[in-house]
């Protein structure tokens, strides 16, 4: 898959089929949209086309500021080449970008650069300034520019039923299991390991800590967590606790994960952690051997819940 980092730098002398939208999360409610663009593509030999945009258009329009995001681009970029698109455009959102008229955006974007020969697009996608045109504008533009509208009826959207607000709320509870549902893969945390207080070390729980690559990633609520991870090729279990370590007295939130039977020196690796089952919310004990008891019990959960799972 290439990838580009605006629309400008994106041309092709061939036709395309394009999507566009945010995507954040690439969840089960995006697969059928994706599905269609790949399979379409095939079929007319035409170059299929992602168009995305950063920031998130709700972060620029609506100063959401703490709005957290299901995906860093890198790992967007990583999934939706899962589904074996050609090409992903990353246009930088801009108030000024915001401002383009439907017809602008149509001749200038659709036509002009991206070559469509189709675009397929959900029933209740609106575009141009102020979000002012329809799907119906969309299938008027096309007639008079030469494209065809392939629309996501409401029937398909309703019948998933997900959408990543909901994937959002059900994180930020700590409802991993449900959230995984939503997504079809288990939802996951990109960071660099780095050296903490190594506290886990003297009660016999070493953990690496992880540093997100991006700050708009949204962690889930506090609270442990069975996960797993590829380390050099190999598929790693264990057991990831969010929070801020209140029987430490810590004040700030870390990210850690205890590996079961590992001892590699993976210092400065950037890990990719899943995140399956959660265990329990954070929880402050009357001390360290209290909560080493309890970091027993999570371990043995943990690797209860991977053997009755099959990972």
């Amino acid at each position: 898959m290439k990838i580009f980092n605006s629309i400008q730098e994106f041309s092709t002398p061939r036709q395309t089929i394009v999507t566009l939208g945010t995507f954040d999360g690439v969840h089960k409610g995006h697969k059928s949209i994706l599905e269609k663009l790949k399979n379409s593509s095939k079929e007319t030999g035409c170059q299929s086309v992602v168009l995305t945009f950063f920031p998130h258009p709700r972060m620029v329009l609506q100063q959401a500021d703490g709005l957290k995001l299901l995906n860093t681009m890198d790992e967007k970029a990583h999934l939706l080449e899962l589904f074996g698109i050609d090409n992903l455009i990353i246009h930088p959102f801009s108030k000024e970008f915001s401002r383009l008229t439907a017809e602008e955006f149509v001749k200038d974007v659709l036509v002009g650069r991206l070559n469509t020969k189709k675009i397929i697009i959900g029933y209740d996608h609106r575009f141009g300034r102020n979000r002012t045109a329809d799907i119906n504008d969309l299938i008027r533009y096309g007639a008079e520019y030469g494209f065809e509208v392939e629309q996501i009826s409401a029937l398909e959207v309703e019948e998933v039923s997900v959408s990543s607000t909901k994937i959002r709320n059900a994180l930020n509870e700590g409802l991993i299991s449900k959230a995984n549902r939503y997504l079809g893969y288990p939802y996951f945390i990109t960071g660099q390991v780095t050296t903490g207080k190594q506290l886990g070390r003297t009660i016999g729980f070493p953990t690496a800590n992880i540093k997100l690559t991006e700050d708009y990633k949204l962690v889930p609520a506090h609270g442990v967590y069975a996960a797993s991870a590829q380390i050099n090729g190999t598929t790693v279990l264990g057991m990831m606790n969010i929070g801020t370590r209140p029987t430490v007295d810590g004040t700030t939130e870390t990210i850690e994960v205890h590996f079961f039977d590992f001892n590699q020196d993976i210092y400065g690796a950037q890990l990719r952690i899943n995140l399956h089952h959660r265990l329990r919310f954070e929880q402050k004990f009357s001390g360290v051997d209290a909560l080493k008891q309890q970091l027993e019990l999570d371990r043995e959960a943990s690797k209860q819940y991977f053997k009755e799972t099959g990972l």
